[in-house]
């Protein structure tokens, strides 16, 4: 079997790759006649259309012409097992980065000046109508923090979904760009919508002890702090009493944590499932649960290494998360594409 080397659209050169990978490109429409190539005995790059064991296949109009179904569901993507190289994860996104910087930091840029806008706008809206939320009946302030949720995912659902899918087809080698970080409200925003509502609410359900103890305990300081902002010395000595409440909430937040780290990490690949596969979000939530749940550990290290990751671009003043966040990002697509695609890493 033929092995093959591949100019991509970043003008990179990829290989050897066998003739089924090439064949397999073309048909998903990552490759094109103009596309250069070369077998390893060959002395020069040519374009793959003068390759006779490829014409068959250059003939077919490309699959990625067609959205993909849902018929690709859960039990399909349960059957195939994965492997992740956690570490090769990052190196791969730093990679990416490198050679799309422009488009991938701008386009996460994109959303978080939207999101910063858009809860900041929602918090003086609600603010406005709510001064006296901090004296309201506990429900009441709870209610609130799930309203603001349902409100924001409106557009944070669509956003999200938009910005994994310019990862995803930098990582294919597909075009994209900026503006591809609104197509979320274009192709899948209600079920975009809805897997952003839904996650959030039943990872918040999660929370609601550890709310229910901070509200009741807390609460009462805090109002007493909205009504002496202008007597910094009386706030100064409420702050130990604040203290001391958060600590001892310190153990129902830890149990709470157990089953928030665990759906957060099982749900995760959710909104890029609905992008990309076109699924709506109860097909994709159980998808993405499936999947990461085979080798769930490997997926909370590639999380938390992430994390890691991005923590160390806040420590450099903030600036350097413009750059690590990215990787992050980048790091779980290409997990996402190990995952989904039945091919180990």
């Amino acid at each position: 079997m033929a092995n093959y080397l591949i100019i991509g659209g970043d003008g990179k050169e990829y290989g050897p790759v066998t003739d089924a990978d090439v064949r397999q490109w073309i048909a998903e429409g990552r490759l094109a006649g103009t596309s250069r190539a070369k077998a390893e005995s060959d002395a020069e790059f040519r374009p793959l259309a003068t390759f006779p064991e490829f014409a068959d296949v250059l003939k077919a109009p490309p699959a990625t012409i067609a959205p993909l179904k849902a018929a690709a569901g859960a039990g399909e993507f349960a059957e195939a097992d994965y492997e992740l190289d956690i570490g090769g994860c990052i190196g791969r996104g730093w990679e990416l980065l490198k050679g799309n910087f422009a488009t991938l930091c701008v386009s996460l840029l994109l959303l978080v000046l939207v999101e910063v806008t858009c809860a900041g706008a929602l918090n003086l809206i609600m603010l406005a109508f709510g001064k006296g939320l901090l004296s309201a009946p506990v429900p009441l302030r709870i209610g609130y923090n799930y309203l603001f949720t349902a409100v924001l995912s409106l557009v944070m659902g669509p956003l999200m979904g938009g910005l994994f899918l310019v990862y995803l087809k930098t990582i294919r080698r597909q075009a994209t760009g900026i503006g591809e970080v609104f197509a979320g409200f274009q192709t899948a925003f209600l079920q975009l919508f809805l897997g952003a509502l839904v996650v959030s609410l039943i990872v918040n359900a999660c929370m609601l002890p550890f709310n229910f103890v901070w509200q009741t305990k807390a609460g009462p300081l805090l109002e007493q702090i909205q009504h002496m902002q202008n007597d910094p010395v009386g706030i100064q000595n409420l702050l130990p009493q604040l203290m001391s409440v958060f600590t001892s909430a310190l153990p129902v937040l830890f149990v709470c944590l157990i089953p928030v780290t665990y759906l957060t990490v099982s749900w995760q690949f959710t909104l890029p499932l609905i992008i990309d596969k076109q699924m709506d979000f109860g097909a994709a939530m159980k998808t993405s649960f499936k999947m990461v749940n085979q080798h769930w550990w490997q997926v909370f290290g590639l999380t938390i290494l992430v994390g890691l990751v991005s923590f160390a671009g806040i420590l450099g003043c903030c600036v350097g998360v413009l750059v690590t966040a990215p990787i992050g990002i980048a790091a779980m697509m290409f997990a996402y594409e190990i995952l989904f695609s039945g091919k180990k890493n």
